[in-house]
């Protein structure tokens, strides 16, 4: 598990205010993405995942009262840890130029997706909730917003109204294919996200210039 993954208190029903009590819910999201990583969604019971993260089902029912709980807290810590990668490729951009920025922001996302089996999981699987899926299209939202930062950053590209528009499209069409790309496997087949960024490239080229 990615040590940057936190449960977001919003999709608490009780926030924790003690240390002890957050170290505790630190360890229902480790065991509960491992858990996720190894055995699929089925293994998300709430007995299960409180006798693995040693703690009483009472006291994890204070704070997540169901399964459908635990999978939106483990799909929002992905989404913050995600959005949290995207925001220092941000600042890389900000402070010197990239050499190739596609082939930045394809590798740095193959990377995440190889890391995360948790996360390949839950997204792969039929079992997001409508409040998962609602998220993630938020979350689609902000990406697509400081991947527009990334290329005003880079003096790639004008800061114009099309400019929102052509960097969400991008921002779905790499999303797609990079998903696609690792749903069969967990390396990531090569021949697709090499042609992802083909594709992006060729894409981009339409409103960056050369």
């Amino acid at each position: 598990m990615s040590a940057s993954l936190e449960l977001p208190d919003a999709l608490l029903r009780r926030v924790p205010r003690q240390a002890r009590s957050r170290q505790r819910l630190a360890r229902v999201l480790e065991v509960s993405d491992r858990l996720l990583g190894t055995e699929g969604v089925e293994s998300l019971t709430m007995i299960r995942v409180a006798a693995e993260a040693r703690i009483s089902v009472g006291s994890l029912y204070q704070y997540l009262p169901d399964r459908d709980a635990i999978i939106e807290a483990l799909a929002g810590s992905y989404l913050a840890m995600i959005e949290s990668r995207m925001a220092a490729l941000l600042e890389l951009a900000r402070a010197a130029p990239l050499p190739d920025p596609t082939d930045v922001l394809i590798d740095a996302f193959a990377h995440l997706y190889r890391s995360e089996p948790g996360f390949r999981a839950l997204w792969f699987g039929r079992h997001l909730t409508e409040a998962a899926r609602a998220a993630d299209r938020e979350h689609k939202r902000r990406m697509a917003v400081t991947l527009r930062e990334i290329m005003i950053a880079q003096g790639v590209a004008a800061d114009t109204a099309d400019l929102d528009t052509a960097c969400r499209t991008a921002h779905l069409m790499g999303d797609a294919v990079m998903q696609e790309a690792f749903r069969s496997d967990p390396d990531g087949d090569p021949d697709l996200l090499r042609q992802a960024k083909i594709a992006l490239r060729a894409y981009a080229s339409q409103w960056t210039g050369p």
